[in-house]
């Protein structure tokens, strides 16, 4: 789905990197993603053109990033795209460096003496992977593509693994948006076990999941 920020994102750039202030580097593969269209999509904070001070980065040049508070408490991030007030939610991420500085940013935010999370929970869900890689308020309207805090790259895995297909199915928490709350903009990949929710009408229907994608392309 990065693809369309456009500018140095190609859909080879599926890592996020978030480097801390001791040197640590922590780093996730994307695999889950959600699509916020602007202008006509009501689900989205851009709905209508309308700008706030919350929402500029979405109407910021690609690739800034918006990060948003929800509850009051917890953050999420999403990268600017291409079209005008549109922007992409990062869902969910596959932990690939730092396991055990994410499980103590995570833990942090837990109650005392909760069970130890498992891998593939550090960084399935958006506000779950914005603690795990410390991802703060302050990074709001900052450039994706030369922050020294925090930046996408390509993934330099040299297993060779099969190409896993691409789900698209409705997006989460937006049931009250009407036909919006339908549109297939949530993207994932197929038996991965980091993503949030599996979608199972989604995965049955014809011309769902896309073959030999990435969630990062849409």
């Amino acid at each position: 789905m990065l693809d369309t920020v456009g500018g140095p994102f190609k859909k080879s750039k599926t890592v996020l990197t978030r480097r801390c202030a001791d040197g640590t580097e922590l780093r996730g593969r994307i695999v889950e993603t959600e699509a916020y269209l602007g202008g006509e999509d009501k689900a989205s904070h851009s709905a209508g053109g309308k700008r706030t001070e919350r929402n500029t980065a979405m109407f910021m040049k690609p690739g800034t990033i918006y990060v948003y508070p929800i509850y009051g408490i917890y953050l999420c991030m999403n990268v600017s795209s291409e079209e005008e007030g549109a922007a992409v939610l990062l869902r969910s991420l596959e932990p690939l460096q730092g396991h055990a500085a994410m499980r103590q940013l995570r833990a942090a935010r837990r109650k005392e003496g909760a069970r130890q999370l498992k891998d593939k929970e550090l960084c399935n869900g958006p506000s779950k992977l914005c603690q795990a890689l410390d991802i703060r308020r302050c990074f709001d309207r900052r450039d994706l593509a030369s922050d020294p805090e925090v930046w996408l790259e390509s993934d330099a895995s040299t297993i060779p693994v099969e190409t896993p297909s691409v789900v698209a199915a409705p997006r989460i928490g937006i049931e009250s948006h009407g036909e919006w709350a339908q549109k297939p903009l949530r993207f994932y990949l197929r038996g991965h076990p980091c993503v949030s929710v599996v979608n199972k009408e989604a995965e049955r229907e014809s011309g769902n999941p896309v073959k030999h994608s990435s969630p990062t392309e849409f």
